[in-house]
């Protein structure tokens, strides 16, 4: 069985087409003019605004003029994940796999976050039996990197009164409200020097992690690859002379980190003590993440001697800012019974040119001042390491609205359907609603989606039948909406 042969078929025929276009987040043109051609082949009307984000608009179906405007909203940026590091996610399809109940991909990120969104809406708006008000969806770009799009959002783009965000990941669920986050990076600069030629060098490799989304996935307890790293280094630099080398790990500051490396140096003489407590650590962590982390990976490997290595002093500072650095969980809601607060993920560290080492880190909040809270003592403790640190802009959360309309009426079109009452939750993850709202005060907003099981790394997969409820309920929450005089 593939893809093809999944139904309901309007709605995996439109995803597959999707995982065909390349669609890395800033670099969305290729599913843009997707979307644009989608739109001229069907005769819907389609526009763009500065930033690229895309609207289309259908008039409402004869005798349902009156009832208020509905947007069906989307991102169409993916979070580029791969287990093959050559993987190009800039010209390469996503090549899908049928496993029982399941979708996924071959060893890369699925896609279906958030491109079974742009699915369902694009299906909605070729369903020639679906009766509905007046229609928009809204296709925004750069999501998952840093809300470009919703923060850029043309003023008159949209003119609804009532917003379906399709990027949840829960079947059964139903979103009023998410976290707000902000970015915080930090960087260090360092001297080069030659790397000692009495030293012994090794190639230490974390890799097969599990990883997950730094929203939906932090409260899990996966190991963080980074920290993991530091840990071990760290633990080496407390006995021996250490040249470190070469530094990596993470990609994506809404990932928790699943693979990392470090190639550094010790006095030779020392070389079979750190095999030693290499093998003391990876039967230690193996231990630790026994339940959490089946597939993880840790490899110690003797390399050639670098001509270059990172100074002693700088070495040291990094190491211990990102050992100590917060990671996870930092407090749960005590309004929403198992709904994570606040968090920090500590994404990601990379060698950049001009001698400097960057280190990104997300953080997340439900609370504004608890996310401003823990995003400044990440920055005291970088800071105490002599990093420099910058902070983003960040962006609000959204205040769940329990009275909401459509609330109500994507819950009842469930309960009706499937004979289930949907949870109606808050979510720790983001969601562009909160930015919405402040260009768009009025609109009242839900937010509901398929299963969705790892995302934000190539373990990510997307439950069949839940694609089918998903597609049942946002037809007859159309449909319910059209029924309704403004």
């Amino acid at each position: 069985m593939t893809i093809k042969d999944l139904k309901p078929a309007e709605v995996f025929g439109i995803f597959d087409q999707i995982t065909k276009v390349p669609r890395p987040s800033k670099k969305e043109g290729k599913i843009r003019q997707f979307l644009l051609d989608f739109a001229g082949k069907h005769g819907i009307a389609v526009k763009t605004d500065a930033i690229g984000n895309v609207l289309m608009s259908k008039p409402a179906t004869p005798g349902h003029e009156q009832a208020p405007g509905i947007i069906l909203q989307a991102h169409m940026d993916m979070v580029c994940e791969s287990n093959d590091k050559s993987f190009d996610f800039e010209n390469n399809p996503i090549t899908t796999i049928v496993d029982g109940e399941w979708l996924h991909a071959d060893g890369t990120t699925l896609g279906a976050d958030n491109g079974i969104g742009i699915a369902g809406a694009l299906a909605a708006f070729t369903d020639e039996k679906l009766v509905h008000g007046p229609m928009e969806a809204l296709f925004t770009v750069d999501e998952e990197t840093g809300l470009t799009g919703a923060y850029n959002l043309g003023d008159d783009m949209i003119h609804g009164s009532i917003l379906l965000n399709l990027d949840s990941e829960d079947d059964a669920q139903i979103f009023v409200g998410c976290a707000g986050g902000v970015d915080t990076t930090c960087v260090f600069k360092y001297k080069r020097s030659f790397a000692p030629t009495d030293f012994h060098y090794f190639k230490f490799d974390i890799s097969k992690g599990l990883g997950g989304h730094s929203g939906g996935d932090i409260h899990l307890g996966r190991a963080n690859a980074v920290q993991l790293l530091a840990r071990f280094l760290w633990t080496l630099g407390k006995e021996y002379e250490l040249s470190l080398c070469e530094i990596d790990g993470g990609n994506l500051r809404n990932a928790i980190p699943r693979a990392a490396h470090a190639v550094f140096g010790v006095n030779t003489a020392n070389k079979e003590k750190v095999v030693a407590a290499f093998n003391c650590y990876v039967a230690d962590v193996k231990k630790e993440y026994k339940d959490l982390e089946p597939t993880i990976e840790f490899t110690l490997d003797s390399v050639d001697r670098p001509e270059m290595a990172v100074d002693e002093d700088t070495t040291r500072r990094l190491v211990d800012a990102l050992y100590s650095a917060p990671h996870g969980v930092i407090s749960m809601s005590r309004d929403i019974e198992g709904l994570v607060e606040t968090s920090t993920n500590l994404a990601s560290v990379k060698m950049r040119p001009d001698e400097e080492i960057l280190v990104t880190t997300s953080q997340r909040s439900s609370v504004e001042s608890r996310k401003w809270d823990i995003a400044h003592r990440v920055e005291a403790v970088f800071t105490l390491a002599g990093a420099a640190v910058t902070h983003g802009d960040g962006y609000p959360g959204w205040a769940p609205n329990l009275n909401s309309r459509i609330m109500k009426i994507a819950s009842d079109a469930y309960e009706e359907l499937y004979g289930i009452k949907p949870a109606v939750m808050a979510i720790h993850a983001g969601l562009e609603c909160g930015l919405f709202l402040q260009k768009y005060p009025h609109l009242d907003m839900a937010s509901f989606g398929p299963t969705l099981q790892g995302v934000h790394s190539p373990s990510e997969r997307m439950n069949i039948p839940a694609v089918e409820r998903f597609w049942g309920q946002l037809r007859r929450t159309i449909e319910k909406v059209a029924d309704l005089k403004d």
